[in-house]
């Protein structure tokens, strides 16, 4: 059977504003081009455009062979998830283009993922074309058209893994292909350019009638549609603004491509070493989101509005660990449980500072992370202290623990209590990105822990809790040793937090690197001491 990939866009100057899509077919085996469309639509908002464009690359592909699989392709994650089946659609202006494309191929023969806006250009130059010409009062030609002509030409699909949910090496493929699709991510540092600037080649009226303009949810349009669940765990670890560290969301101050196989670190493989772990690895959902290093709260951002009393789950988790006798510990209290926690290395996307969690993609370390993993590795085992190594189930944590594990000599488990936030939404988008597209989500975002991310996110009280949780598992397996735990920027500060028994805005106080060390015992009577914090001394 014949499998095409279908990659569309669309924008609004203004959403709404002058909107146009664009959307293009090419052969999944050889990638050629073999279909484009592009149409201006007058005034509508950047999600109608984005579904528009869908519909008219679902019809292109049609025509050209009505019995042939198709893989949609789209940077906006709000059309993937809802024609996924995951969110719900709520805008009356959505529900009748989503319910038609539904119809244009069996839904069986259609799948939908997310990649970056980076990997999607030739579909945003169609639409940005088409947006041109109707400010020129003119329709989209595709005689004229230069996006095919300026766009590198595209790699042919890899064919999607077959086998059963959870296998290894299904999941490895997906990986691998995310990390192929977002090479051309925007160098580290470099900010990501506005969106839906007039496509090169438009003419200079074009580009400076578009400068400015913003792609993506508008406050109107995002209160419209709603997830009617929670995305699937995926992720990078990049952290927003001020709220990030790599935001594993975007750390940016303070911050999730799709990544396989360590590819190069040795060591035993993950083993199931305790109740509620997970032996094998979990597997590789498409890319939802390009992230940037960065994992939860901003690394060093500005402070956090004060808000509402902490949730209760909140106040439950902290009490765990902050509750017990006040002054001294009894002299012999026996060996305290130490953990000693792991930030991951850095991966393609730490330096962008965008936000990057479970719910987005699962970047792999880069060069510079496995060197940072060797030299924690070399620093741990000089030590000889540590006896047994758990981590996340996130790629870049498992990669981190398996070249680590492996200069130790120890198996890795793995415990999806560690995982990072799901960021909803705003995985694999910037602080400043978020703001601008969400503000009203991230005011209240930034001044509650119980309120979540757009599109059905975690909450910072729901992390708490969860981290909780794990740790008490932790503790009640390896009581009386020191364990290394590989995780990301927010499971680590909400360790640290809870154990000091601090409020919810120290989240935002703290500074988390790349391949950071922190670490804290706990003692039979419930007390807690933070002996380390951020250290990042073996990387120098």
């Amino acid at each position: 059977m014949r499998e095409f990939v279908v990659e569309a866009d669309g924008g609004s100057r203004g959403n709404p504003g002058p909107a146009g899509y664009g959307a293009v077919v090419s052969d999944a085996a050889t990638g050629e081009t073999l279909a484009e469309a592009a149409e201006y639509i007058g005034v509508a908002t950047n999600n109608v455009a984005e579904y528009r464009g869908l519909l008219a690359g679902l019809r292109a592909a049609r025509e050209l062979d009505p019995d042939a699989r198709v893989r949609v392709r789209m940077d906006s994650k709000l059309v993937v998830e809802q024609m996924s089946g995951r969110w719900k659609i709520k805008h009356p202006a959505m529900k009748p283009l989503a319910a038609q494309a539904a119809t244009v191929f069996p839904p069986d023969r259609v799948t939908y993922e997310w990649i970056p806006r980076e990997s999607n250009t030739h579909a945003d130059r169609l639409a940005n074309e088409a947006m041109d010409a109707g400010r020129r009062g003119e329709s989209w030609s595709p005689a004229e058209s230069r996006a095919d002509l300026d766009t590198p030409p595209t790699a042919p699909v890899a064919p999607a893994p077959e086998g059963t949910p959870g296998d290894a090496t299904a999941g490895a493929a997906r990986v691998r292909e995310a990390l192929a699709s977002a090479g051309g991510a925007a160098a580290p540092g470099e900010p990501e350019p506005e969106r839906r600037p007039a496509a090169e080649g438009t003419a200079a009226a074009g580009a400076a009638d578009t400068a400015g303009t913003v792609r993506g949810r508008s406050t109107e349009d995002a209160s419209g549609e709603e997830p009617d669940t929670e995305p699937g765990p995926e992720a990078d670890d990049t952290e927003p603004s001020p709220r990030a560290d790599d935001t594993e969301a975007a750390d940016v101050q303070g911050g999730r491509g799709v990544e396989g196989d360590s590819g190069g670190a040795g060591g035993p493989a993950p083993t199931d070493r305790a109740r509620g772990r997970r032996a094998a690895e979990p597997p590789a959902t498409g890319v939802r989101a390009a992230g940037a290093s960065g994992e939860g709260p901003a690394d060093g951002g500005p402070g956090r509005p004060a808000g509402p009393a902490p949730a209760e789950a909140d106040r439950r988790a902290a009490q765990a660990v902050a509750t017990p006798s006040s002054g001294w510990a009894p002299a012999d209290m026996g060996a305290p449980a130490t953990f000693v926690l792991l930030r991951h290395g850095e991966t393609p996307l730490t330096p962008q500072k965008r936000f990057s969690g479970s719910g987005g993609s699962d970047p792999s370390l880069s060069d510079i992370g496995r060197e940072q993993a060797g030299k924690v590795a070399a620093a741990l085992a000089r030590r000889g202290t540590v006896q047994a190594v758990v981590a996340s189930p996130l790629a870049r944590t498992r990669e981190t623990a398996r070249i680590v594990a492996a200069r130790l000599g120890l198996d890795v488990a793995v415990e999806d209590g560690l995982r990072e936030t799901d960021f909803g939404a705003w995985e694999g988008l910037t602080f400043g990105e978020v703001r601008e597209r969400y503000p009203e989500d991230l005011d209240a975002w930034l001044a509650s822990p119980d309120a979540e991310p757009t599109g059905g996110g975690e909450s910072f009280a729901a992390t708490a809790a969860r981290v909780a949780e794990a740790r008490d598992r932790l503790l009640a397996e390896y009581r009386g040793r020191t364990v290394l735990l590989v995780t990301h920027v927010t499971p680590i500060k909400m360790m640290i937090r809870l154990a000091l028994g601090a409020p919810p805005e120290a989240l935002f106080r703290m500074e988390l690197s790349a391949a950071s060390l922190s670490a804290v015992a706990y003692y039979a009577d419930g007390n807690a001491s933070v002996r380390l914090f951020n250290d990042t001394s073996h990387l120098r």
